[in-house]
């Protein structure tokens, strides 16, 4: 990527000789890449963002078929951004395509917490909800052809993806038995956004100005949309606010009404936020399989892998219909750092927190824009293993006679917990209570290495 390549393109595809100043890639997407610059189109001056992929990307729409999704939205009067071009072979720089910039802020964290969206925030869960009517009513013969995807269609899809890699997850297992009990059917369907979230809005200190990031869109349930903007994970810490961390559930319910939405029934937005939920674990392995594959190395990508953890918290949560319980003192203890024999100190936890605390102090105030960001994300990653070190094999020591117990023969710690997650997915382990606590132990034991925080609401 340079600025020369992509004003070429921009001059073929505009017909006027250009030339493109600032091209700098974007933080957000992990796996995706998204560039802005600025290009000069004759005598226009002109804002623009490009989207391509770097590698072959595991789900979603390909790149053009993501760029007549956001003409055909913008088109309908949602507020999606004008589609300039898009990407062909002689333009030599991958799949992807052109659109304008929308100004604004699209960092969460920001938008929930400055100064400058404390009058946009209040106005959000309204703009969401008209913004999410508009476009589950976008015509369907104005798209591309896309695939339907309802309830059961996703579960499935969902449950392939965790096979392919192999991986158990009893919570997971857990909640797609109670899922497929229940789940919805939809007779008319409609476009879905997919990834309609805080995080993938643009906001100004107005209000709401762009929905982004279309690459997941396909024809479904259209309260898929509003129960994924509740997840959890899309709150960023803003606990108590239930939808996107800056409103609640029943003024966006009412506020999708108004817009002609149509009537939300309650059971079905819990349904497709529990589902949502498990779709964010199911991705977060995707992600961290993708850097492990080698397909893009990423130290983001990585360390979602860990964060699979929080999905299964917040599903095991939504299961039992009430808060989980307090943390288990034996996996919350962060004692002494763990020291070989043989090795003089610091440990190797101790040597892990100090370049944590390096970059956390030192580098992170030094740096800005995606440097910045991925510095985040590293300290996060260090602190991860250093925690592990710390208390891993005690918490291993901890979880595997309980299990034993509760499966009734012992075995190594991996084993149990595939076997866990076999019975659960068979039926001979149903959700009752008991296979509920056992299921909440385990994923609490890994979130006191992944992000203990997260156990006493206190963090993302």
């Amino acid at each position: 990527m340079d600025d020369a390549a992509v004003a070429a393109a921009v001059t073929r595809h505009l017909g006027r000789d250009s030339t493109v100043e600032g091209l700098r890639r974007l933080s957000g997407g992990a796996s995706r890449e998204t560039w802005a610059f600025d290009a000069r189109v004759g005598d226009d001056r002109l804002g623009l963002v490009l989207r391509r992929d770097p590698a072959p990307i595991r789900g979603g729409v390909d790149r053009s078929t993501e760029a007549a999704i956001v003409a055909a939205a913008h088109d309908a009067g949602v507020l999606a951004p004008r589609v300039r071009f898009v990407l062909d072979d002689a333009d030599q720089l991958g799949a992807g395509f052109v659109m304008d910039r929308v100004e604004g802020e699209t960092v969460p964290r920001k938008i929930l917490r400055d100064e400058a969206y404390t009058t946009a925030r209040p106005r959000l869960t309204q703009a969401c909800a008209e913004q999410a009517a508009r476009i589950h009513a976008v015509p369907t013969g104005t798209l591309p052809d896309l695939a339907v995807l309802g309830a059961s269609e996703l579960l499935e899809q969902y449950r392939a993806v965790l096979d392919t890699f192999g991986e158990p997850h009893p919570a997971f297992e857990l909640g797609m038995r109670r899922l497929a009990e229940h789940a919805p059917v939809v007779d008319e369907p409609a476009l879905v956004h997919g990834d309609f979230r805080n995080g993938n809005l643009v906001v100004d200190g107005d209000g709401l100005r762009a929905v982004l990031d279309w690459e997941l869109a396909h024809l479904g349930d259209p309260i898929e949309d509003l129960g994924w903007l509740c997840v959890k994970s899309w709150r960023f810490g803003v606990t108590d606010r239930h939808v996107g961390g800056f409103g609640d559930v029943e003024e966006l319910c009412d506020a999708y009404t108004a817009a002609g939405g149509g009537v939300v029934d309650r059971d079905r937005l819990r349904w497709w936020e529990a589902l949502g939920t498990l779709k964010w674990g199911v991705i977060c392995e995707m992600q961290a399989q993708t850097h492990l594959q080698g397909l893009v190395r990423s130290v983001e990508l990585a360390t979602l892998g860990r964060r699979i953890a929080e999905m299964e918290w917040d599903l095991l949560e939504l299961l039992d219909g009430a808060p989980a319980s307090p943390p288990d003192p034996a996996t919350g203890n962060e004692g002494s750092s763990a020291v070989t024999v043989l090795q003089d100190r610091p440990s190797a936890a101790e040597l892990l927190e100090a370049v944590r605390e390096f970059l956390d102090h030192d580098v992170l105030g030094a740096v800005d824009g995606r440097v910045a960001f991925h510095t985040r994300v590293a300290v996060n990653a260090l602190g991860i293993v250093e925690r592990e070190l710390v208390i891993g094999r005690e918490l291993d020591a901890t979880i595997r006679p309980r299990l034993a117990t509760f499966l009734g023969h012992d075995d190594d710690l991996a084993t149990l917990i595939a076997e866990l997650a076999t019975r659960i997915r068979s039926g001979s382990l149903n959700d009752q209570p008991d296979t509920l606590d056992m299921t909440r132990e385990i994923v609490r034991a890994k979130l006191a290495v992944s992000n203990p925080r997260y156990l006493t609401g206190s963090g993302p």
